[in-house]
Parts: C-alpha cells; sequence; structure tokens
C-alpha cells in the first residue's frame, strides 16, 4: 500500500490518537512561529494610533495601504513555503486550497450589501477546522482576495480585510477537539463551531471598526463627541469611544453576519463537514497513521515476534 488506509485499521488493531486528530495541512515549528510573528504585526498594523497619536484625517490609510498589501503577499508566499518545507502541505492540499478559495469568492456575492447577511465565512470556519489553522490563515487571506476582485471591493480596506478573514480561519483550525478530558462529539463540535461563527462575525466587525474608525471620527465628528477617537488619549479611555462607536454604528450589521454564520453552520455544517473530511480521506492529506500490533499496551497478549513461524526447511 502507498499510502495510509484512513478508512478502517487492519483486524485485530486499533487506532491511536494521531489518527484521531490527523489534519491535512499539520503545523511544524517554522510555521508557527511566522504565523505568530505575522499575528503580531497584524495587531500591531490595526491597533498603532492608540499607542501613537495621529492626526484624525478624511481618508484612511490610503498611504500605508499598498505597505500592508505589499507586506501580506510575501508572508503568505513563505507561509506556504514553510508548510511545504515541514512536509504538511502538497499539490494536492494546494489544489484543495485553490477550490475552496473559488468556492468563497463565489458565496461572497451572494449576500453582500444586504443587512448583513454574508456568506463567505461559514466555510472559512468549517475549512479552518478540517484542514487546521496553517491552513485557514491563507484560505482566509486567498479567498477575501479573489471575492474582491469578483465584487470590485479592491480598495485601502482589502488588506486589512485579508488580515481579519485570515485570523478567522486560523482560529477556527485552533479550535480544541477534547475538553474536561473527553473527546468532543458531533454534536458538540457542531455547536462550538456556531458560538464560534457568531465570535468571528463580532470581532470581524470590530478589526474593520478599527482600522477607520481613528481617523474618520476625529475629522467629522470633533473631539468633543464622545464617539470620537482623541488623539494623545489614554488607551482606556479611545477604547470606550471605540465600543460605544461600534454598538450605535455596525452592531445591527454584525449582528446580521453573526445569524448568517450560526445558521449557515447549523444547517449546512454537517453535510459540509462530512464532505471535506471525506476529500481528507481520499487524498491522504493526513500524516501517516500508526496502528498499534496486537496486545500494544497489554502485556498479557504476545507480540507477533515472540512466536516466530517454523523455518520452511524443516521436514
Amino acid at each position: 500500500m502507498t499510502g495510509p488506509d484512513l478508512r478502517r485499521p487492519p483486524r485485530g488493531q486499533r487506532f491511536t490518537e494521531p489518527f484521531l486528530r490527523a489534519r491535512p495541512v499539520p503545523i511544524g515549528r517554522r510555521s508557527a512561529l511566522l504565523l505568530a510573528a505575522v499575528s503580531l504585526a497584524g495587531l500591531a498594523i490595526f491597533t498603532w494610533p492608540l499607542f501613537v497619536r495621529t492626526p484624525p484625517q478624511t481618508i484612511q490609510h490610503v498611504n500605508d495601504a499598498p505597505f500592508v498589501f505589499v507586506l501580506i503577499l510575501p508572508v503568505l508566499v513563505l507561509l506556504v513555503l514553510a508548510q511545504l518545507a515541514d512536509g504538511g502541505m502538497d499539490s494536492k492540499a494546494l489544489a484543495m486550497l485553490g477550490v475552496l478559495s473559488a468556492l468563497n469568492a463565489a458565496l461572497r456575492p451572494l449576500g453582500a450589501g444586504l443587512n448583513g447577511i454574508e456568506t463567505v465565512f461559514f466555510l472559512l470556519v468549517l475549512a479552518g477546522r478540517v484542514f487546521g489553522p496553517g491552513f485557514g490563515f491563507v484560505l482566509g487571506c486567498t479567498s477575501m482576495f479573489a471575492s474582491a476582485l469578483l465584487t470590485a471591493g479592491v480598495g485601502p480596506w482589502l488588506p486589512f480585510q485579508m488580515m481579519s478573514s485570515a485570523w478567522i480561519g486560523m482560529g477556527a483550525g485552533l479550535l480544541p477537539y477534547r475538553m474536561f478530558g473527553r473527546r468532543i462529539g458531533r454534536t458538540g463540535e457542531l455547536a462550538m463551531l456556531v458560538g464560534y461563527g457568531v465570535f468571528a462575525a463580532y470581532a470581524f466587525g470590530l478589526l474593520m471598526n478599527m482600522w477607520f474608525w481613528p481617523f474618520l471620527t476625529g475629522s467629522t465628528m470633533g473631539e468633543s463627541s464622545t464617539l470620537a477617537y482623541v488623539p494623545g488619549a489614554p488607551i482606556g479611555e479611545n477604547l470606550h469611544r471605540f465600543l460605544v462607536f461600534t454598538l450605535f454604528t455596525s452592531f445591527g450589521w454584525d449582528t446580521g453576519r453573526a445569524v448568517t454564520n450560526a445558521v449557515a453552520i447549523l444547517v449546512l455544517g454537517p453535510a459540509v463537514l462530512a464532505v471535506l473530511r471525506r476529500a481528507v480521506r481520499r487524498a491522504n492529506f493526513a500524516p501517516a497513521i500508526r496502528f498499534d500490533p496486537p496486545g500494544a499496551g497489554n502485556p498479557a497478549v504476545p507480540r507477533p515476534e515472540e512466536h516466530p513461524s517454523p523455518r520452511k526447511d524443516r521436514p
């Protein structure tokens, strides 16, 4: 057999824990370090106005958005190369990445601009859960970039949308498989994904508000407004103003996104998860499986090598 059989173990043997948690794109040390560094840099890109005094302006990130975009693209290439070097991504995983990016790009126009109904995130959450955090990070970036080309959504906000979506995909891949010492069942997994989809909807709204709020509100509302960013003010005060701004301006839109994610994951989640995991099994993305031999862990059962077969040259 050329590859691991992911359907069932041989007769008399049992699956080990690495099989139960096998993912098509495992995270190696280099990939993990790169993801951590990129996430810290992305967080700094979003929140630097809270730490540095910046004058309000009506045009947000027009000057620095191209640099952010130029920063993200090499990071994606480096991440893919790191995954290839770690043995976690091969040509089949890259092909699956392309297919899911195209599907997500095609889903986005179905609900864009309609009371917060956005259909691009539920597939990202499910794919990140099945394929792992590294795959989910890259899928979030490529999905948002491809969908922006389809919907004419290219602008200074695009790099920030790509980074936010990448975090959503990565977070879905980091969700646990065990809680309180027990493996999460199908119902528990679905409930966890629904909760994460709701959380991701509001988190995406907060991040996308942060990318423009320090530059827009101070120039249009004035510092006297309780919704405006105040340059040089304490971080706690500006964060309070930011939360109030989000509550009064985008909470309803974010709620529509959260409801869409919850309903889509609840209704379509089981079928989509089954299809994605079947693709994993058929493509043999996962690392090689180790089967315990008969009697492993039970000293009372002799191992096969302890009873060699008789030599054929004996009469």
